[in-house]
């Protein structure tokens, strides 16, 4: 189902309610007109510092870490943020990409000020060569001078990574981690690491920047349209993780329910 996200995702969605506009214009010129402003003015207004700050500033609950709370974690646990392919500059072939290169740089700064041990957490979208998380503890060591203490490999998304990770953190007695991520991905990522059993401290980067006062704030630009993506993206993982839940509580109720009556049942049928 991974393809049905970017279906739903800018431009293709403004592609597609764009040429759909044109396609009722002549029989539903009102429909049809819906769907172009939808399409081609949602694209613009997604492109402008405005709306990428708005769409991002809403994801971003978590302030940044402080030395005192820092010390009452156990581990830092730093999350792949994806790839780029055949980076030349550094002679691995692959390497990590600027999300990522962001969070293994505080990463880095935050093991100096605790000298906590590190985690790096990624593994391959498309049987990749090298796990995400084996070129995260390249770039550490390289680049910075650090080895992580542990590399979970098989990781695909934000969910398997915290299953993964914890599992391997539990065998080693740890339970409170500080978790690296950007301040707009942290608030469903915190979710899943405490759904897998850890108690988490957010580590915060990369927090959306204020847009440009007067004009400026609403010319469209191809960076904020990626920056407002990547906030839809978000977002719609968010209401993913809340239905999967609902489902999931609301079908454990179901079954308690089942189960409470059928052993009533059985109960008043022996006499008991």
């Amino acid at each position: 189902m991974t393809w049905l996200k970017y279906l739903l995702l800018p431009p293709f969605i403004n592609v597609l309610l764009s040429v759909l506009g044109l396609i009722f214009w002549r029989r539903l010129p009102w429909l049809g007109g819906i769907m172009l402003v939808l399409g081609l003015g949602g694209l613009l207004w997604l492109a402008t510092p405005t709306a990428s700050h708005w769409l991002r500033a809403g994801l971003e609950p978590y302030s940044a870490v402080t030395q005192d709370a820092l010390e009452s974690t156990q581990a830092i646990v730093v999350l792949g943020g994806g790839r780029d392919y055949q980076s030349p500059e550094f002679g691995w072939g692959d390497a990590p990409n600027n999300a990522t290169w962001r969070r293994l740089a505080y990463a880095a700064r935050l093991h100096r000020q605790s000298d906590l041990p590190l985690m790096v957490s990624g593994g391959r979208m498309h049987g990749e060569a090298r796990a995400e998380a084996t070129l995260m503890k390249l770039a550490l060591r390289d680049s910075f001078g650090l080895e992580p203490s542990w590399a979970e490999t098989q990781s695909r998304n934000t969910a398997e990574n915290a299953r993964y990770s914890a599992a391997m953190l539990k065998q080693e007695g740890i339970h409170r981690v500080a978790l690296v991520s950007q301040a707009w991905h942290l608030p469903r990522a915190v979710l899943e690491f405490e759904e897998a059993g850890l108690s988490v401290l957010p580590a915060p980067t990369e927090f959306a920047s204020p847009p440009p006062d007067g004009l400026w704030s609403w010319l469209p630009r191809a960076y904020h349209l990626r920056q407002s993506t990547q906030a839809l993206h978000e977002w719609l993982g968010r209401g993913v993780f809340e239905i999967r839940e609902w489902l999931t509580n609301d079908v454990a109720g179901l079954r308690d329910e089942i189960i409470s009556d059928w052993t009533e049942a059985e109960t008043e049928s022996t006499g008991a």
